[in-house]
């Protein structure tokens, strides 16, 4: 009678079997791993990649040997820098103290499978070796981060600007203390970094030439003009501007006293506005000097000339802005200094009391006057502040017709100069009619629609001449 194996003895036997299949793959793993390992003792594993070029046998130095001979070239590298679509410099490789990193990579790739963790290293081993796993490495352009912190220093001295808070002071009826919010602006040094970065990497592919736009953000400040004040006047509306270069001495100290007349004057919404009550009294009582003016009809010496160099500015800022001009009176003859980058008839002439120049506010808040003269330039400049609404501004050019020559040259003695001197006290200039179109849309409707007509005598050149 035959016996039946135990079914305890065969499991036995069962998981014997599989410890022991275990322990020989183990071993013979193990053997084969230590093999591979004490053939590639002083070279790189293979499998092990560095810009997909397989290191793998090579010693380290053979693998940097290989590399030295495929060493990019930063002879010609050229990273152009470009701000707002202009040109600002150009980075050298030499500035930049560009290299690659090769060295330290290898020096990294020569490392796998030979770490002192020993989880690790058993599992990289024994990807490498059975031809489990790819281990790739790549290069990188290295460059000094002292010259780019320097380089966008630089331009940040060059380009920032802070934001500026609005000023607002009103007293005893004029605004005394004034200054509009401005903007300021940062150039973005992080993300200049990032792209320069991005963009030296592509020197791997040996693309030479690269371009990196430096960027900036707009900062806002915290109080605005709006916020600053309680009439509503939150941005400049409209400007004017005059030219007096040529001006003697005592016109253009004329022209600075008038014009700080209206620094500061505060035009209430739907007021009519006056040249003549906020200028004053213009004679030698309140500062003016001699300076030629009009005067029945010739060019005389009298107190207060190039006052209207003020009138004909404060003129163009209100049709710049858009108000209604309630009145104006033209010169008497063409005066050079008002077409001074300008064309004839944008002047205004004033003559206190009967001659006056009026317009009035008819924005959706009050007018702040504000002006500025540039004395190296001989500029005179009105600039209004206040609300804009939808009103859009249209002047036409001006038309010129019947023109005629001035007459002969005068000449009048005069006493009090040196005989033989001569000395010229008024110019020439060419009569015309000109006039020009004034128009103001808002929303659909045409609310002005105005012609400014112009006659403008003929002016002959008066010299005088020493007596004395």
């Amino acid at each position: 009678m035959i016996s039946k194996p135990n079914q305890k003895s065969t499991l036995w036997y069962s998981l014997t079997g599989i410890i022991l299949g275990i322990v020989i793959f183990t071993l013979f793993i193990g053997i084969y791993v230590f093999y591979q390992a004490k053939k590639y003792k002083n070279n790189i594993y293979p499998n092990v990649y560095l810009d997909n070029i397989d290191l793998g046998g090579k010693t380290k130095k053979q693998a940097k040997d290989l590399f030295s001979k495929k060493k990019l070239s930063f002879d010609k590298v050229k990273v152009e820098v470009i701000y707002r679509d202009e040109f600002v410099a150009t980075l050298s490789a030499k500035t930049l103290a560009l290299h690659t990193d090769t060295d330290e990579v290898i020096d990294r790739a020569y490392l796998i499978g030979r770490t002192n963790h020993l989880p690790t290293l058993i599992r990289q081993q024994t990807v490498v070796f059975f031809n489990l796993e790819k281990f790739h490495f790549l290069t990188h352009v290295i460059y000094t981060q002292a010259a780019i912190n320097d380089f966008i220093l630089a331009q940040q001295d060059r380009f920032n600007y802070p934001a500026k808070n609005a000023l607002f002071e009103f007293t005893e009826g004029k605004v005394v203390s004034f200054k509009p919010d401005e903007k300021g602006l940062e150039i973005q040094s992080e993300k200049f970094k990032e792209d320069l970065e991005a963009a030296l990497q592509q020197l791997n592919k040996r693309i030479v030439n690269q371009t990196v736009i430096l960027t900036d953000k707009i900062i806002l400040p915290e109080i605005t003009l709006g916020h600053a004040n309680q009439f509503g006047i939150e941005e400049l509306v409209g400007e004017g501007v005059s030219n007096y270069s040529h001006s003697i001495p005592t016109r253009i100290h004329n022209v600075i006293l008038a014009a700080s007349k209206f620094h500061g004057v505060l035009i209430p919404k739907g007021a009519m506005f006056s040249f003549n009550n906020t200028v004053g009294d213009i004679s030698s009582l309140t500062g003016y000097e001699p300076a030629y003016i009009i005067k029945n009809g010739r060019t005389v010496l009298g107190d207060g000339g190039g006052v209207c160099q003020v009138s004909t500015t404060l003129f163009r800022a209100a049709i710049n802005t858009g108000l209604p001009i309630a009145e104006r009176h033209a010169h008497a003859y063409r005066v050079s200094y008002y077409e001074n980058g300008s064309q004839p008839g944008f002047d205004a002439t004033i003559f206190s009391p009967s001659v006056d120049l009026k317009f009035q506010n008819n924005t959706p808040a009050s007018i702040l006057i504000q002006t500025a003269i540039d004395k190296e330039s001989n500029i005179l400049t009105f600039k209004f502040y206040g609300k804009r609404d939808d009103r859009q501004v249209n002047i036409s050019p001006v038309t010129i017709w019947d023109e005629s020559p001035p007459p002969a040259p005068l000449y009048q003695d005069d006493p009090t100069l040196p005989k033989g001197e001569v000395k010229q006290v008024d110019f020439p200039a060419w009569g015309a009619k000109t006039k020009f179109t004034y128009k103001v849309i808002k929303g659909n409707e045409t609310s002005i629609d105005e012609t400014f007509f112009s006659n403008f005598r003929p002016w002959q050149a008066v010299f005088l001449v020493g007596q004395g």
